[in-house]
């Protein structure tokens, strides 16, 4: 019993450990240790010298508890960002998106595959749901990509990888929960993680440009004849969109040159500017079509504009009114599921389509979105449990002891937990590890002068790894679900295509793990990338503010105004200073025993006496 006592929260931790590798459900599994450990704790709290401080009158602050869980407004955020993220893939603009873009990068070697990476950034920033983006994509791309001999390896990790972009690059559902784990705000873990989400994209280009160098044949160009929108003369209209982009691009940057705005703030802003230019150019382009037969842009560059307004207009509507301080993440989620529900009626109406939004559609949506809610909230009520016990049994000082404690200082911690994500990762969701380990890390990493918003987006970055390597990455589990497991028939050509095999989707995943790797090193090595979030703050020099209390009127004296007193000096008090309330109070004290007294009367008529 005394070894129990003096080592409760070792032994706590590794039974939840050892329930979790056995398979129990988290959030059961977290609230049944809390609760049994409760009660050895408290049997055991006499023999512990002072280190276990439970009671059972201490379990009554457990339906506070519970309810500060469904009280915080930023867990609000998860169910509006994802249904937003499933009624966009629902109402189809992953397909249009994806057709478009592959037949913009087609006839270039690896051409789908960087229309994979590069719709798959855009599904990230607009939906933030990592199986929307993967099914989307397998259901999409990955038939075209074997109709055309790409290599099944390369094909399905770079649609598992950039369908994870949605971990990292904002509104992710894992920023949300890493900031409300941590205690920071929810805007500036969007706007650290802005541009590792991009740099992580580009490492993705980055690798299957080598893969075309060294392998040309694993990911090949599309033939000139399945390249569609051209104009009349054959010619694919390259210019006109490649001098409609740069000419919106300057239109956005001379637009806000001038403003405040820094960092991300800035390029988002100058996105929506570019992009809302774009799209009056495209417009104008199709009415005047319409009315002469001769339009201003070409017939890509009219539909590239028109495919990348949908998701570019949500991304200025969620991030942009967050980065710029106009809603919070709360309701800028709410402002993208309603956009998201209005963009898709607006699709419906322009192609007469009743599958893009329909009652069904949204049924299964927010059945979706309520299961994942739930989901979440039920490891959080185990995660509160479990808290309540391991805080009471002075754990997270023993989690706090161990890791500051480590040599290296900072960078041994950063290495330690780092690769203690990474491993867990291997066995844990992303939610289980931001509710069991991140409160723990925490208060370990701001004692040693680490940027807590710096460590969320580094976390977060590691803890795609948890969607990507085998056995349990479940970006794995829902490309499987879609991938062919048995030789069929194209639909274009005819012919009889090999199957995807489970072998395959894991191989191809490796190198985007050790990429991802690769990209925590990076956020280490070069902090700046997301610490730029602390140059949008408003700076403020302490030695120049300056208290000035609002004057009432003036004493005359040149001091300010205010409710302003008589000087105080013997004598003054016989001489009129203010308005006269009547007599003074008297100065003995009342004899409230003895027999009345009858008091003088007062001279009103000598102001001396006054």
């Amino acid at each position: 019993a005394d070894f129990i006592a003096q080592n409760m929260a070792p032994i706590m931790f590794a039974s939840l450990v050892v329930f979790l590798l056995l398979g129990y459900p988290v959030a059961f599994s977290l609230a049944a240790c809390g609760l049994v450990f409760f009660v050895v704790g408290v049997e055991v709290a006499p023999l512990s010298h002072g280190t276990i401080s439970l009671s059972w009158p201490l379990l009554q602050s457990l339906p506070e508890r519970l309810y500060g869980i469904m009280n915080n407004d930023v867990l609000l955020a998860i169910p509006f960002f994802t249904l937003m993220g499933l009624i966009l893939e629902r109402s189809g603009m992953a397909e249009d998106l994806l057709d478009t873009i592959g037949q913009l990068f087609g006839t270039v070697r690896g051409g789908l595959a960087y229309a994979v990476i590069f719709v798959g950034a855009l599904l990230a920033a607009t939906t933030g749901v990592v199986a929307a983006s993967v099914i989307s994509m397998g259901l999409i791309s990955l038939p075209i990509m074997l109709r055309y001999g790409y290599d099944r390896r390369v094909a399905s990790g770079v649609i598992a990888a950039s369908g994870t972009l949605a971990q990292i690059i904002p509104p992710s559902l894992v920023l949300i929960v890493m900031a409300d784990q941590l205690g920071k705000s929810v805007g500036d873990m969007y706007e650290a993680a802005f541009i590792p989400g991009i740099v992580l994209s580009a490492l993705y280009a980055g690798y299957v440009f080598l893969v075309t160098m060294v392998a040309p044949q694993a990911a090949p160009g599309l033939p000139a004849d399945a390249v569609g929108f051209r104009e009349k003369g054959g010619n694919r209209g390259l210019t006109s969109l490649a001098i409609l982009a740069v000419s919106s691009a300057l239109v956005g940057y001379l637009t806000m040159r001038g403003q405040p705005y820094r960092g991300a703030d800035f390029v988002v802003l100058t996105m929506a500017v570019g992009i809302l230019f774009a799209f009056s150019c495209a417009v104008l382009s199709w009415i005047i079509g319409k009315l002469t037969g001769f339009r201003i842009l070409s017939l890509l560059a009219q539909q590239v504009t028109f495919v990348m307004v949908p998701p570019l207009f949500l991304i200025f509507l969620v991030l942009g009114t967050i980065f710029i301080g106009v809603a919070t993440p709360t309701e800028g989620g709410a402002m993208g599921a309603s956009g998201s529900i209005l963009l898709a009626l607006f699709k419906r109406w322009i192609d007469g389509n009743p599958k893009r939004f329909n009652l069904a559609l949204l049924k299964s949506a927010v059945e979706a979105t309520a299961k994942l809610s739930a989901f979440v909230v039920f490891i959080l009520v185990g995660a509160r449990i479990f808290s309540l016990t391991f805080y009471g049994v002075n754990g997270h000082l023993w989690v706090e002891h161990l890791l500051t404690s480590l040599p290296g200082g900072q960078m041994g911690f950063l290495v330690f937990v780092n690769l203690l994500v990474f491993l867990l990762a291997f066995f844990l969701d992303f939610f289980e590890i931001a509710f069991i380990i991140i409160p723990l890390i925490g208060p370990a990493a701001e004692k040693i002068g680490i940027d807590l918003i710096w460590l969320g987006v580094m976390l977060g970055v590691n803890m795609q790894t948890s969607f990507m390597h085998p056995p349990f990455g479940f970006a794995l589990f829902y490309l499987r679900s879609v991938a062919p497991k048995e030789p069929f028939k194209d639909k274009v050509t005819g012919n009889m295509t090999e199957p995807v095999t489970t072998g395959q989707i894991y191989w191809g995943a490796v190198p985007f793990v050790v990429i991802q790797c690769i990209m925590v090193g990076l956020v280490i090595a070069f902090p700046g990338m997301v610490m730029h979030y602390k140059g949008s703050e408003p700076t403020i020099d302490p030695n120049t503010i300056e208290i000035r209390i609002p004057s009432f009127g003036n004493d005359g004296g040149g001091s300010p105004g205010g409710l302003v007193l008589p000087p105080f000096s013997p004598g003054s008090f016989g001489q009129q200073q203010g308005p006269n309330f009547g007599p003074s109070m008297p100065t003995t004290t009342p004899d409230f025993g003895g027999p009345p007294t009858k008091q003088p009367d007062p001279a009103p008529t000598d102001p001396a006496n006054k």
